[in-house]
This record gives C-alpha cells, structure tokens and sequence, in this order.
C-alpha cells in the first residue's frame, strides 16, 4: 500500500489475493463532500479499507471471519446512507459490491475450518457431514432428509418441500438434503446404518435417484474411495466425528491452494477524498456467487440455474447412447446394491422411520431405447421390492416434469426442476408425513 499528497487529493493503491474473479475495475472520481458529526458513507468506505487491509494477511478462519465481519458492517453502513443524500445511488452500489466481498470472505472463512475428522475421501461427503452436524446442533435433527447421489443434491429442493408441506398443513417441518455425489446404496447403507448415531437419524427418509444407484454391475468407485479412506478407518476403531473436539494426530484446515489461485485487485484513483475499495463482477455480468460445492445452501441443498438446451449442450459435448452409458454398464440389479437396500430398508423399519424411495425424473432426450429397456426393468424390480420389503415407492422419471427446463443436462434437475419435483412430492396424497 502507498500514499502520496498531491494538492491536496490523495493517492491510493491497494493490492490484495483474493480468488475472486478479476476484470478490469471501473475509475470512479467523485468531488469531496461535507463530512457531518455521523456519516454513514465515510464509516462505510473505513469499515471497507479495514477489511481490505486485514484481508492483505488474513490465514486462518478466525482470519477470514473478521474480514467478513467487517464487509457486512461496510454493507451496513452504506445502507444507511439517508435516502435523500446525493451519495445514496452510489452507496447502493457499494453495498451490491461489498456484498461480494462478504460473500467471499466468508467462503475463506469456511475453507479454513474443517470438521476436526480425517476425511472420507470425498470433499462433498466431509462438507456435507459437518454441515449436517451443525445444522443439527442448530436447530435439532431434521423431520425428513433427503439422500441420494448428485442426482438428489441437486434434484430436491429442501426449502421447496418445506413451504409446500406448510401449505398442507404440516407448518414448520424441519428438511435437510444430505445428497453425496456419486452415492450408491451401499453409500446411503453407510450413511445411514455406520456414520450417523441412531440420535442423529431423521424422522423420515426421501432416498431420491435412479437405475445407477442401484447397479451391481458397475464398478462402485465412491464407495471403494470411502471404504478405503482414513475416516473410515477411524470410524471403524470407534472414534466418530462430531464438531466439539479435534482427533489428535490430524491437523485442522482445508488445503488453500485454491484461496490462493487467482487475484483480486483493488485498485483506487485520484482525486478521491474517500478511497473506495472496488468490488468485481463475474464473467456473466451478474455478481458474484459462490459456485459448485460451496453454493450448497444452509439445508444441504445444491442450487443450480442452468437450463438443458440440446441444441448447445450436444454442440460441446458427445451424444452418448444407453448401449454405452457407464450408469447402465453390466446391468444387474442383484448383488451388493440390492443388499445395500435390504439393509437400508431394515434399518429403517428398525427404528421407525417411514423411506420413501423416489425415481427422479429424467429428459425424454435422455431416454433412448436401450435406457428405456433398463429403465422398464428398474421399474419392475422397485416395485416388487416395495411390496416385498415395505417402503413406498414413486416413481417420477417420466412424467410431466421431464421438461428440457427443468433440467441442467440430460439427467441431472436444475433448481426450477428441483423445486416441482419437491412440490410434486408435498402435494402427493397417498403420502404421509411426520
């Protein structure tokens, strides 16, 4: 940082490495105004260069928490400026900006603490059990969970089901999506039956997913990488994770590198009596949002507002047919999935807790002849399983919510469909709720 006196305007430059997203910063000049006894929008600028500086040296999540911290008092204070102050158009900017930097400042905050566990070899499983643990310790354990693979992390939209059931009169149901991408049902076994205390169970379960979760056939690489990972191990030993006390021999904190891969300038100009740090935008020209696994929202859910249009989507990518979609490889739905489910649905009978297991819905693009074939035999094979074994079953993959819009890709759901498959599922009479 450097200053410089030069008639009277002073000369500010201030560089920080933040990750986000860098273009090219606006000028902004803009004439001295009279400062009264409280002024709002010099606090806010001062709340703003504090952040910045701290944000020079921050290294730690308490590090993070206090820039963050100081991002929302800079927020704070340009909301104040009164309405009919000429610098109230401005200040609204600003906050739009340090809201950015808030948001930022905040993911530094939670890629510096982890849950004091070794992992389990998948980042989204470790994110997902801390914020799980936490929202529990919040507000008490969910009425329902929603489990499943990426397919239900992002095809299920907590919140939705929430205000939908409010509607039908169930008011204040508590709902977490504990999705985990590439989950199959020797996973959710896992989660279920070993990684959660019967005291940590939902009250209900919406397993939500398709053909692939429940293919012996292929090779099950998620939960190889669990079954062979250092939480496991101690899990195994009887040690389980919880968010009060660190497991000795294991150092807390993610990896930084990311925090540390591109650079954030702030870069201010002359003749400002009030050196402004300035905010960027993202690429699309919106602001910035956290994006991929740190999007996931407070109740586990993953947000995402792509929408599936075949004519670009299959211009950058390769029309794969079912005859050689890995999710349908070697089909059998026998062997070690099919025992995952039985030990799944046992469990759950065991402790009382109602499993509904839904098929969620895919696009008519997506369904050739050959996914079809399987996509039938599935059908059949859930059905007599549901009668056999004892859970209610729905099936959704081709039904009307099987528009392009509602979907990211061929059979991942965006947020639009996320939420009509949870008011689908709310607004089902047959079903019952805690």
């Amino acid at each position: 940082m450097w200053m410089e006196a030069n008639s009277g305007a002073i000369k500010l430059a201030v560089g920080i490495r933040y990750a986000l997203p860098l273009l090219a910063a606006a000028v902004v000049t803009f004439a001295p105004q009279a400062t009264a006894q409280t002024d709002p929008f010099r606090d806010g600028v001062n709340y703003a260069l504090r952040a910045v500086s701290l944000g020079q040296t921050a290294a730690t999540a308490a590090d993070w928490n206090e820039v963050a911290k100081l991002w929302i008092r800079a927020v704070a204070s340009m909301q104040d400026v009164p309405l009919e102050n000429p610098r109230r158009a401005y200040a609204e900017k600003k906050v739009v900006e340090y809201l950015g930097n808030f948001a930022y400042a905040q993911q530094q905050a939670a890629i510096g603490y982890k849950l004091n566990y070794p992992t389990f070899n998948s980042e989204v499983l470790d994110r997902q059990l801390e914020l799980y643990l936490s929202y529990i310790a919040a507000v008490g354990r969910p009425d329902v969970a929603i489990v499943g693979s990426s397919r239900a992390l992002q095809g299920v939209n907590p919140t939705a089901l929430q205000d939908a059931l409010a509607a039908r009169g169930y008011p204040g149901r508590k709902i977490f999506n504990f999705g985990i991408n590439g989950a199959t049902a020797q996973v959710v076994s896992f989660l279920l039956g070993s990684l959660l205390t019967p005291e940590q169970l939902p009250r209900q379960i919406i397993w939500a997913d398709g053909v692939r979760a429940f293919n012996s056939g292929r090779d099950d690489r998620t939960y190889w990488e669990i079954s062979s990972s250092p939480g496991y191990r101690l899990l195994a030993a009887g040690v389980r994770p919880n968010l009060t006390s660190a497991v000795p021999g294991y150092a807390v904190g993610r990896d930084n590198a990311a925090r540390n891969s591109t650079m954030l300038s702030y870069i201010q100009t002359e003749n400002q009596e009030y050196p402004l740090p300035l905010a960027q935008n993202s690429p699309s020209g919106g602001p910035w949002r956290l994006s991929g696994i740190n999007a996931i929202d407070a109740n586990g859910f993953l947000p995402v507002t792509d929408r599936f249009q075949p004519d670009i989507y299959y211009r950058r990518r390769r029309r794969v047919p079912g005859s050689y979609d890995g999710d349908y490889a070697n089909f059998w739905l026998g062997g070690e999935q099919d025992a995952a489910l039985r030990e799944v649905v046992a469990l759950t009978k065991a402790r009382k807790i109602p499993l509904l297991i839904v098929n969620l819905p895919l696009t008519s693009d997506y369904l050739d002849r050959s996914r079809l074939s399987r996509e039938w035999e599935f059908h059949q094979y859930m059905q007599q399983q549901a009668r056999v074994l004892g859970f209610v079953w729905r099936d959704l993959s081709q039904s009307n919510l099987s528009r392009n819009e509602y979907f990211q890709d061929p059979s991942h759901l965006n947020m639009y469909g996320a939420t009509a498959v949870a008011r689908t599922l709310a607004n089902d009479r047959s079903l019952t709720w805690p």
